[in-house]
């Protein structure tokens, strides 16, 4: 069976999460969603990560709003959200049922597909979350952190991915966060 790489554009993340502390306000994006959208990604990952906490705290805007609104301009490309396992979009755990929850909402306001990561792949943390995003019927695409070390070998990362796998992931997404991952090693 032959795998196919999806392609995800982050601009209405991370980009701007990166480049401008997540000071992109929805009326910034409007004009560019239907050009977005007629591109032909796998997904538009557009909300979760810090968004949601900055459009409270600098924009002024409700982001359960700005979903709604992305989605109803996103017809043809799956709505994206990253989120942090057990810590939704926070920096703390929090209990399981409020994770089932957020995801319940995410995925009812327009998320299709949840790129759900731990930063250390602690899978223990990943667990609520991925069986809540099957549960209402979303798209789980499990992350596996990468970095080098001495434990952090092609087999410790094979064997994550079947272990995700396992746990229902819809797909495998390898997240390089400091640019370490190398094309042969790829």
């Amino acid at each position: 069976m032959a795998k196919k790489v999806l392609i995800t554009d982050t601009i209405l993340r991370d980009a701007h999460q990166s480049q401008a502390a997540t000071r992109m306000t929805l009326a910034q994006m409007e004009p560019a969603l239907d050009a977005l959208d007629d591109v032909g990604y796998y997904s538009l990952e557009a909300w979760g990560g810090a968004t949601f906490d900055s459009c409270l705290r600098f924009l002024n805007e409700d982001p359960w709003e700005r979903l709604t609104t992305l989605k109803s301009h996103l017809e043809k490309t799956p709505i994206q959200m990253l989120l942090r396992g057990q810590n939704l979009l926070g920096y703390k755990h929090y209990s399981d049922d409020v994770v089932e929850k957020f995801v319940e909402y995410s995925i009812k306001n327009g998320v299709k597909v949840i790129r759900v990561f731990d930063a250390l792949n602690d899978v223990r943390n990943l667990e609520t979350a991925m069986r809540a995003i099957k549960k209402f019927g979303g798209i789980c695409e499990a992350t596996i952190c990468y970095t080098t070390s001495p434990v952090h070998t092609n087999e410790y990362f094979v064997k994550l991915a079947k272990e995700l796998e396992e746990k229902g992931a819809d797909n495998i997404c390898i997240k390089d966060m400091a640019n370490l991952l190398l094309p042969y090693t790829a």
